[in-house]
């Protein structure tokens, strides 16, 4: 049985529960591409942390991953992203070149 079919059935039951579990699907599906946007966060500032020599690219990758979990985090909702710097230890030189990042990707 199918999503669509399983909602079909539940709203010939109760109408109002197949927007819910849509609802439900929803959220489960933000919250899941919301953590693999902080992985490749973590993945990418790991990375330039354990660089030697030319960092530039581990850089320009980093920026790229914050970028994208910020813009994430931003349409669900959350505006501040001050916890989760501390939290995955993103370093200034990644926070200081968000600002041109959105005008390049």
């Amino acid at each position: 049985m199918s999503l669509r079919d399983s909602l079909d059935l539940i709203r010939t039951v109760r109408p109002e529960a197949g927007t819910s579990a849509l609802e439900h699907e929803i959220m489960a599906e933000r919250a899941a591409s919301l953590g693999a946007a902080e992985q490749r966060v973590a993945k990418a500032v790991g990375a330039l942390a354990s660089a030697a020599g030319d960092r530039s690219d581990c850089l320009v990758q980093a920026r790229k991953a914050v970028w994208g979990y910020f813009v994430q985090r931003e349409l669900i909702g959350f505006r501040k992203h001050n916890d989760v710097i501390q939290e995955l230890k993103i370093p200034p030189e990644v926070l200081a070149g968000l600002g041109a990042m959105g005008k390049h990707l």
